[in-house]
């Protein structure tokens, strides 16, 4: 007996029975198509909002022999594709077809609504243009919706099925495509030890607050909790350079603190884990969050936190420290968490030099203060999607079109945009010569899943993420390698309660456990067996 999904995969003429039978019923006939080759959170909204749009939802299925999307395309066999799709609850049939484009079965089931991603919406591409003017034939109506990854929701993510041979085999694959293995990685890692970086931001006290819960309070309908320890962790721009420093490489931080206990504390703790630093007194304390949590649960947070933006003297005077230092330096990492050290202001004065003196300038930005698109002319930005979509005010197109609007507002080398649970992805431009149509045309884009276990934190996910891929670009390893290795420094940290900077021994352990990265190099791995058979 077939599977209730499989009774989803249609040929030719099953096809034209369904189409038939959906209009004697007086059914509207809803049709997407696309090569859905790793199936991802935007294709499950695309096709629910597809869904809607009528009774009957046909998804026509590029097939293997016509995806001309390179040479290591499709990852994923048409009849798998086909299956995972069936297997989605929104879609009520499939059909693999040999055509490109959609435009032959457009013809033989003229849906009553044909559904494209936003992106489409004023295209000129020729593919989609022959497929518009059949639906205009036959008076049909086309519906553009966001198709990518879009912002994420506790009920995308029920609805996204869950197969980990899938998403194994697609660790695997990406490991192939990029050369990943544990040898080259642990060669990177060898690496951080000649780096110099420099990191600029706001520091940030995280302090943790550990409760019991013990019930409902008796004067009011409030909580009641019982203090049993608390924990502070230098966070923010701090952490970042204890990350660099815990890796292997050197690190210089560039930030402002107060005449005050507490700064004094946090240099002592930075002298002590290697880390260089040149503290700025120009807040009267230091930013503060204080999370109060019940067992591993986090309840509510306080802020004790202030922007104070750097005075015109200060802004000088910062400007001058980093201008001396990126002369001795390979990479710069800004930390802007909207308090004050990171300003407008600053950024005019210095990105100039900086680009020209170091090799790497990567940037990421927290809060509601601080503005990403003041990062001009960086080679990676490393926001959340909800930051890039609060930045550019877009919350409905596809995560490849607000990628690409950012991309081209700073006019930056490269994209990693985090997706919580989801992972993250990678954009990456077709050229890197900006005089070539590449540079400003369609974006390289590949997701990675989260390499999590479990979530025990998400506190300082994305300063592990920012530090560990900057390193990894700066010590000469591809945007690929990179990218793997700073979600991998990500899952590290979120498996720990607080901000912890990630040793080079712990990453290599972690490393050295992942299943989908080979030993030895493939082209090592093909000589050795030669030589075994002579």
């Amino acid at each position: 007996m077939p599977s209730s999904y499989e009774k989803k995969l249609i040929d030719l003429e099953q096809l034209d029975r369904v189409v038939s039978d959906a209009r004697e019923n007086g059914k509207t006939i809803v049709q997407c198509h696309g090569c859905f080759d790793i199936v991802h959170p935007g294709h499950i909204r695309y096709l629910e909002f597809a869904r809607k749009q009528g009774d009957v939802l046909i998804v026509s299925l590029t097939g293997d022999s016509r995806i001309d999307k390179g040479s290591e395309r499709p990852y994923i066999s048409q009849e798998l594709r086909a299956e995972n799709l069936a297997a989605i609850m929104f879609v009520d049939f499939v059909h693999i077809t040999g055509d490109a484009t959609a435009e032959g079965t457009l013809r033989r089931i003229k849906p009553d609504v044909y559904v494209k991603g936003r992106e489409y919406d004023g295209s000129d591409d020729p593919g989609f243009l022959a497929e518009k003017a059949v639906v205009e034939e036959y008076d049909g109506r086309i519906i553009f919706s966001s198709g990518e990854i879009v912002f994420s929701s506790t009920e995308l993510i029920e609805h996204l099925p869950r197969a980990p041979e899938i998403e194994s085999h697609r660790l695997n694959l990406y490991c192939e495509r990029y050369g990943l293995t544990k040898g080259s990685l642990g060669e990177a890692f060898d690496r951080f030890s000649d780096l110099r970086v420099l990191v600029v931001g706001d520091i940030v006290m995280d302090r943790y607050v550990l409760c019991d819960a013990l019930g409902v309070a008796s004067e009011s309908p409030m909580m009641s909790l019982a203090q049993r320890d608390e924990r502070v962790y230098v966070g923010g721009a701090a952490v970042v350079a204890r990350h660099i420093a815990a890796m292997g490489a050197h690190a210089f931080l560039l930030s402002s603190a107060g005449d005050d206990p507490q700064s004094e504390r946090v240099k002592e703790i930075l002298d002590g884990e290697g880390v260089e630093s040149q503290l700025m007194q120009s807040r009267p304390s230091l930013v503060e969050k204080t999370r109060f949590l019940a067992e591993d649960t986090k309840l509510f947070k306080v802020d004790r936190a202030q922007c104070l933006p750097l005075d015109s003297v200060d802004e000088k005077h910062a400007a001058l420290i980093l201008e001396q230092q990126s002369k001795v330096a390979d990479a710069v990492i800004f930390c802007d968490f909207g308090y004050g050290m990171v300003t407008s202001g600053l950024l005019r004065r210095v990105l100039p030099t900086l680009r020209q003196n170091v090799k790497i300038l990567s940037a990421d930005v927290s809060g509601g203060r601080a503005n990403l698109l003041n990062f001009c002319n960086i080679d990676l930005l490393c926001p959340t999607e909800l930051e890039v979509r609060a930045m550019l005010n877009d919350y409905d197109a596809g995560l490849s079109s607000v990628a690409w609007q950012l991309l081209e507002r700073t006019q930056a080398r490269h994209l990693f945009v985090t997706l919580e649970k989801r992972g993250m992805v990678v954009f990456e431009r077709a050229s890197q010569d900006r005089t070539t149509a590449g540079w400003s045309g369609r974006l390289k884009s590949e997701q990675l899943p989260s390499f999590a276990d479990y979530a025990l934190d998400r506190l300082g996910c994305g300063d592990a993420l920012l530090a560990a891929a900057t390193l990894s670009l700066t010590a000469g390893t591809p945007l690929m390698q990179a990218a793997y290795l700073g979600n991998a420094a990500a899952a590290i940290e979120i498996a720990r309660l607080g901000n912890h900077p990630i040793e080079k021994a712990a990453f290599e352990k972690w490393i050295k456990l992942r299943p989908e990265l080979r030993n030895v190099e493939p082209a090592r791995e093909a000589k050795s067996m030669v030589a075994s058979q002579c």
